[in-house]
């Protein structure tokens, strides 16, 4: 990458990144996170809709075609933001949500994960994203789910029989739950927590990359401290011309063939920046360098 930190290229693009098969789509392993769309800690509507509107556009035309959303975020301003900004949909643009969990106007999270609960959240979605079906939805199963996981997955199963959902995903699960579930349903995706600075779901990584299922980490910046001037990112960074953050992304993408990043921002700039990173290839000496630092291993990770 010739470029200096945090400039446009012109002629870079999500396809860059490479490509992932997503049941029966393909996918560019450089997506877009909308859980920053809405206001401080996604919640509330941000104070520039018309800017986050203008950067769902600029993701489309950056070949950016796989969008990660949940109704909770805002509550209901991402999926807003989303429709206002690119309905009617272009073609190959693939949409994926999440169901299984709610914000309550205290903020806390609370269970839904009932299957009547799943069954009308996915008619909502489907009305609110103003889709005929729903191209992925992740059931993110935590330890607020009010139901066992096998009834919730059933009902799951039971809305793609419908055709109301085409792919079926999980979200925040352990690897006995995702071998169970791959029992019932074709498991399309899978999105824990995982970055440079947590890797407590290694196993998931590795068990997605022996079965070929696409692996979605949120949170793959560690909520931007990933982008801050840490050491060893800040050496490496240099020596390719690039961010931090660029160089955590592009150390993700190299972990395993079927990540797919998701990385969330407000800025235009921002994007364009994450986009590029596709650009940077680390070398083995590198990557191992990140992986075995003790420096970035003490830095404490956040879940939610």
């Amino acid at each position: 990458m010739n470029a200096q930190p945090g400039e446009t290229h012109k002629d870079f693009s999500a396809r860059l990144a490479g490509t992932v098969m997503l049941g029966d789509v393909t996918i560019h392993r450089m997506g877009f996170g909308t859980i920053r769309l809405p206001g401080p800690g996604s919640w509330g509507y941000p104070d520039d809709a018309e800017e986050m509107r203008r950067l769902l556009r600029q993701a489309v035309d950056r070949e950016v075609n796989y969008l990660d959303t949940a109704a909770y975020y805002g509550p209901l301003v991402s999926d807003r933001l989303i429709v206002e900004a690119l309905h009617p949909y272009p073609s190959g643009l693939i949409i994926g949500t999440k169901v299984g969990g709610w914000r309550g106007s205290d903020r806390r999270w609370t269970g839904e994960s009932h299957p009547k609960q799943l069954k009308g959240a996915i008619e909502d979605n489907l009305r609110r994203l103003r889709l005929e079906q729903l191209h992925l939805v992740h059931f993110r199963y935590n330890d607020h789910s009010d139901a066992p996981f096998v009834d919730s997955l059933g009902a799951m199963g039971g809305l793609q029989q419908e055709g109301k959902i085409r792919h079926i995903g999980l979200s925040n699960v352990t690897l006995e739950q995702l071998a169970m579930a791959q029992k019932m349903v074709q498991v399309a995706s899978v999105q824990n927590l995982y970055n440079l600075l947590d890797r407590r779901d290694e196993d998931i990584v590795d068990y997605c990359t022996q079965q070929g299922i696409p692996c979605m980490p949120y949170f793959p910046l560690a909520m931007g401290r990933l982008g801050d001037e840490v050491r060893p990112l800040v050496a490496i960074a240099q020596s390719h011309h690039a961010t931090p953050a660029q160089v955590a992304l592009a150390w993700l993408r190299a972990r395993s063939p079927q990540m797919v990043l998701i990385p969330g921002t407000r800025s235009v700039a921002d994007l364009e920046e994450n986009i590029a990173s596709a650009n940077i290839t680390l070398s083995q000496e590198e990557w191992k360098e990140l992986a075995e630092s003790p420096e970035l291993s003490a830095i404490p990770s956040v879940r939610y």
